[in-house]
């Protein structure tokens, strides 16, 4: 890795975008400690001091602390994710129209169009549920019915206007940076994050639980290493050409194969869980009523409660075959296969060859799901089990692995395409 960013820094172009990806990097931390107008900075802080507030946590962790300062990219990209799911789900929903649009040329301009409506529109919705929780915790510096009003209309109207710059700069990365911009913000926030999760555990070592931050260590490092490698797995389907005769050439009579990765969907199906999830843990930080029955549901799903983990686990699976069902279809994978000729062996081509596929790709998606699962349950249970609040979790840890293993094999791909030797060499 080390010596493909020694390469890649030697390279004019590509130090470009290097410098391009932090320059907008540097745009997104200093807009994350901007705050926002009529917002209690000193109340906020203090909130955020306590780990009894997991929800507050859990988004600070995710946003790269904007929250937690009453920043002006409170948010981060957590709108144009949501956005995005729903778009793609749409697109399932109703393939007469997302679908058919989806297929056309221009389409997924037209889908990306789409997309940043709706990340303005629940950009909206997600700054005022963050206007009401401060509201209701006394973190508002506003006095009288129309302070009030102005001060809602500013706080909403900023924390929306970030969430769209947020998207606007995830878009600039991917046009003249490095590696995927929304993927590239996340990663930075969730690293800026890095150094306070240090000090928690440094504390908690000479506060006396040494056992517990040493093993703390050792899993985070079993962990990388197991995403590492998971990440590179892959089960190969042997294919083979026939050979065709077209004039004096003879094409084909190869032997290759199919990679089909164990992680599919990547971090994805975590992602959407985690949105979905949020929505419990976020309804318990507007309740005051303890004795209601919607508080005791919620209780129930609550970032740290057993029914969380384990509908946690169960969604993870259910988006991770979601996600591999819209982006692979067995039935084109074998069309395709059988217009070149190509069959697996054994299988006969046509409906036989796409039901293997079909089999296959389920059999190594349960396997990736499983993976998924157990990595952002893992912080959970160690949490649960040491005492210590797991800041940085299994699911931070997989976006900044699996962003870092991206980024490099972009750089990578961009390497070779400019030192291809070919047969004008």
């Amino acid at each position: 890795m080390f010596t493909i960013l020694k390469n890649a820094w030697k390279m004019q172009d590509l130090r470009k975008k290097i410098f391009y990806t932090f320059f907008i990097i540097l745009i997104f931390r200093i807009g994350s400690v901007i705050p926002v107008p009529f917002i209690d900075f000193d109340a906020l802080r203090a909130s955020a001091s306590t780990s009894s507030n997991d929800f507050f946590n859990y988004i600070s962790v995710l946003t790269g602390g904007g929250l937690e300062y009453g920043a002006v990219f409170a948010m981060s990209v957590t709108p144009y994710i949501n956005a995005s799911i729903i778009m793609q789900l749409l697109t399932v929903a109703f393939p007469n129209w997302l679908g058919r649009i989806a297929k056309e040329e221009d389409g997924q301009r037209k889908i990306a169009k789409y997309t940043r409506v709706a990340t303005v529109i629940l950009g909206l919705l997600q700054g005022s549920g963050y206007y009401v929780w401060l509201n209701r915790s006394g973190m508002v510096n506003a006095t009288g019915t129309f302070a009030n009003v102005f001060a809602a209309i500013v706080i909403i109207l900023c924390f929306t206007a970030g969430s769209a710059v947020m998207m606007w700069l995830g878009e600039r990365i991917d046009e003249k940076g490095i590696g995927n911009g929304i993927s590239v913000l996340l990663f930075a926030g969730i690293i800026s994050r890095a150094p306070s999760a240090a000090v928690m555990l440094w504390n908690n070592f000479i506060g006396g639980k040494q056992i517990a931050v040493i093993g703390i260590l050792v899993a985070f490092l079993i962990v990388i290493a197991f995403i590492v490698f998971m990440t590179g797995g892959e089960r190969k389907i042997p294919i083979i050409y026939a050979k065709r005769v077209v004039g004096r050439k003879i094409y084909g009579g190869q032997n290759t194969h199919i990679p089909i990765k164990v992680n599919m969907s990547g971090v994805m199906p975590i992602i959407f869980a985690s949105s979905f999830l949020a929505i419990p843990t976020m309804a318990l930080s507007f309740m005051s009523n303890t004795e209601s029955f919607w508080y005791r549901v919620f209780v129930l799903f609550s970032y740290r409660g057993a029914g969380y983990a384990l509908l946690y686990l169960a969604m993870i699976i259910g988006f991770a075959y979601f996600y591999v069902t819209i982006q692979y279809d067995p039935v084109e994978m074998a069309n395709n296969l059988r217009k070149n000729s190509g069959s697996v062996p054994g299988i006969r081509p046509g409906q036989p060859t796409a039901d293997y596929f079909k089999k296959i790709i389920g059999r190594i998606t349960l396997i990736g799901a499983l993976f998924l699962g157990v990595i952002a349950i893992l912080p959970l249970f160690a949490g649960s089990v040491s005492g210590i609040n797991v800041s940085l979790g299994g699911t931070s840890v997989l976006i900044v692995v699996g962003v870092a293993l991206d980024t490099v094999q972009s750089l990578e791909s961009q390497m070779m395409m400019r030192h291809y030797k070919g047969f004008l060499d």
